[in-house]
């Protein structure tokens, strides 16, 4: 189905927590659309305030009142049934979907569109591929999961057929909207909340590859392990890149002092182009293959590809440098996945460096249970670790697993120095204590351990007086 734009001008759409990532740019693309919006979250924030600059009429709090005259009603995978304005439009009887399947209907409306998934890296290629088709002039509409300084949020509303978009395979929601490229980072074991194992996840991204349009190409990664198996009855062209196999390769890779990459681009042993990134890490040098491979699948040219990724300088939460005081460098990172936080680690030990110090809070019960022994196993490089509870989200605490018990499990192996604190404060406190000039403090999750480098700052002003 196709949910035509211009068709559905001057009607109103209502989102359910339209202040998300997601949400609040689907709204702003209907709101682009002279479509009617409304909207209702528990609170205010940046996406909230753009969308009523816009037009939009936001309620807080999810009432059935909230509900009157709206033609469509748009939720997220976190409303539940029993939620006043889901029931409420159900019963008016007005037509409901679920944001994957709205996106689905509404990425339709471009006939060139790149969709970005894997377990890791969406955001940061995501937002390589907008430098890239900024860089080359093609008003794109852009839909990222963080704030990328470089569209001033998480989203940008083009006037051209161009579409790019992160496409999470959390719940399958991905196969509901398939681009016409399909950038297919890594795949690894996660969400097993609803997945019940990486089988599960290789079926289901092969399922993705096999719902995309029949001119659709594939943009995968060949140094992936499990990528050949999800490819291997793909009917639809295909593009693979890596470091050591591929179509299109990075080759003489060096780094900065501060781990960021040189390389030369070659497709099939024909050089393309050589690149320096602004971004640290072995990572982005995946992201950047990923990002040059569906530019080029999209007809975009090596010179805006490479004007692109040497001036992208990040997005928030992605190993970004939060700032250095009395000597110390303080970087966030989002990881909260072992292959997230290993790559994490890897690239801040490639940086130059007296001491690295780790504080991490993993995210939701669920993860921490079902991969325990590999966070185990990721912290034994650094030199020191603080931990912090356990960051539920969407999850209610079963008492199955805790931040205690992992730290406990760490301080078993007697690899790494590690502590366990219940307040971002204390563990700001301690980071002081230990940490000196030339040292990195890297923190990493989902949630909120950010807010332990907000604490700590202060604290590192005030050892300069």
């Amino acid at each position: 189905m196709l949910f035509d734009l211009k068709e559905y001008e001057n009607k109103k759409v209502h989102f359910i927590g339209i202040g998300g990532v997601s949400m609040s740019g689907l709204a702003a693309i209907l709101l682009n659309s002279n479509i009617k919006v409304t909207g209702s979250d528990f609170k205010e924030s940046d996406n909230v305030r753009r969308l009523r600059e816009k037009g939009a009429v936001i309620f807080f709090g999810h009432h059935k009142e909230n509900i009157t005259d709206q033609d469509i009603v748009v939720y997220t995978a976190a409303i539940r049934d029993d939620n006043e304005e889901l029931m409420q439009a159900r019963e008016l009887g007005i037509t409901t979907y679920d944001r994957a399947e709205f996106l689905g209907h509404i990425i339709q409306n471009f006939t060139n569109s790149i969709a970005v998934t894997g377990t890791h890296g969406k955001t940061s290629t995501t937002s390589m591929l907008s430098a890239i088709s900024l860089a080359a002039d093609v008003d794109p509409t852009i839909l990222v999961g963080a704030n990328l300084p470089l569209i001033g949020g998480n989203y940008r509303i083009g006037d051209s057929d161009f579409f790019i978009t992160e496409a999470c395979e959390y719940k399958e929601s991905f196969l509901r909207f398939p681009g016409k490229v399909a950038l297919i980072l890594n795949i690894e074991a996660d969400h097993l909340d609803y997945y019940r194992d990486l089988n599960h996840i290789l079926d289901t991204f092969r399922v993705y590859v096999s719902v995309m349009p029949k001119d659709g190409i594939v943009v995968a990664n060949a140094d992936d392990a499990n990528m050949a198996y999800v490819l291997q009855d793909a009917t639809i062209k295909t593009l693979t890149f890596g470091i050591r196999n591929g179509d299109l390769r990075a080759e003489e890779i060096s780094y900065s002092p501060l781990g960021k990459p040189s390389f030369k681009v070659v497709y099939q042993g024909k050089p393309l182009t050589e690149l320096t990134l602004q971004v640290p890490g072995e990572f982005n040098i995946y992201n950047a293959l990923g990002a040059i491979g569906a530019s080029l699948s999209s007809g975009l040219s090596m010179d805006a590809i490479k004007r692109g990724l040497e001036t992208y300088r990040g997005v928030d939460k992605r190993f970004q440098h939060l700032y250095t005081e009395n000597g110390i460098m303080v970087i966030d990172d989002y990881a909260h996945h072992p292959g997230e936080v290993t790559s994490a680690i890897d690239t801040v030990l490639r940086m130059e460096h007296r001491k690295v110090h780790v504080v991490f809070q993993s995210h939701t019960y669920t993860r921490t249970r079902a991969l325990f022994d590999d966070f185990v196993e990721c912290f034994d490089r650094v030199d020191s670790l603080t931990l912090l509870p356990i960051y539920a989200a969407r999850e209610p605490d079963t008492g199955l697993v805790s931040a205690q018990e992992l730290g406990d499990a760490i301080r078993s192996r007697k690899t790494v120095e590690t502590k366990n604190f219940e307040t971002f404060e204390e563990a700001a406190k301690h980071l002081a204590s230990i940490a000196r000039s030339g040292d990195i403090v890297l923190t990493m999750g989902a949630g909120e351990s950010v807010k332990v480098a907000e604490y700590l700052k202060p604290l590192l002003e005030k050892q300069l007086l």
